[in-house]
């Protein structure tokens, strides 16, 4: 390896060639599939990926490795897209160049905005079939935990509310050049067909969730003071004494429905 890894960028390099193999097994790719991989770095995981599709697109920031992930394959089997990922419109891309046909996305992603880009991808979820990304251990416990868990909260429900999240297998900080500081694991995202709210509900749903989750050792009646009152919160089925980590995905959606009312209810002049 001849490229010097850029903090900045956040780039550990995926170097062992078994979890290469084991990534490439667990995704499966068809030649016909669209898939797109972020931060491709060096090519460990594009030049096994070139040789079981017909057209791979990948989005790398970094300049410096362009030329070497050029060397890979001709322009019509590798696209290069050299752009921020967080900038990308993965939905505009896809209904333009694919007729529809869903997109299959995969990454080792830079740890230092892999939630960032996760929520990003949220946006982009109708476009679609499914994602597989290798992060840090501790940020797929989050995303898989269950309701009343240790690592239950704000990530786990804005994740699990749009997609079956699906754990894979751990990797070792040795299998990275640098080696990271902490473990690592694969997991699979695969959207909902359908969604509890519709999309113009999102917002008011995201800030729910974040507001309940700013105190998570509050109870629901302290941390949601000022969105809502106990007597909504009873409203909606809930005991106002639970706290955050407490409840279900269509727990916070009973709730939001209930402020919703309370929005639209005539109030006394």
């Amino acid at each position: 390896m001849n490229h010097r890894p850029r903090k900045r960028f956040g780039q550990n390099f995926l170097v062992d060639a078994n979890i290469i193999d084991k990534i490439i097994t667990s995704i499966d790719p068809a030649p016909n599939d669209h898939v797109i991989e972020v931060g491709p770095g060096l090519g460990a995981l594009t030049q096994p990926l070139l040789g079981r599709v017909n057209r791979l697109d990948v989005i790398e920031l970094d300049r410096d490795v362009i030329p070497k992930l050029h060397k890979l394959a001709d322009q019509e089997a590798l696209r290069i897209h050299n752009i921020d990922v967080l900038a990308f419109d993965f939905t505009t891309f896809g209904q333009s160049n694919f007729d529809g046909q869903k997109l299959r996305i995969i990454g080792n992603l830079p740890y230092n905005i892999s939630t960032a880009i996760l929520f990003h991808l949220i946006q982009h979820r109708d476009v679609v079939q499914d994602m597989y990304f290798m992060l840090q251990k501790e940020v797929v416990e989050r995303i898989a935990a269950a309701v009343g868990s240790h690592d239950y909260g704000r990530l786990s429900v804005m994740m699990q509310l749009h997609f079956r999240i699906i754990p894979l297998f751990t990797v070792a900080a040795d299998c990275f050049r640098p080696a990271p500081k902490v473990e690592s694991a694969l997991v699979q995202l695969i959207p909902h067909p359908s969604l509890p709210i519709v999309s113009e509900q999102y917002d008011a749903f995201s800030a729910l969730i974040r507001q309940a989750f700013s105190h998570r050792r509050k109870t629901l009646k302290n941390t949601l003071k000022g969105l809502c009152d106990s007597s909504q919160i009873n409203a909606a089925g809930i005991d106002p004494g639970k706290r955050p980590q407490e409840l279900d995905i269509h727990d916070y959606v009973k709730l939001l429905s209930q402020l919703e009312k309370a929005e639209t209810a005539p109030h006394d002049v």
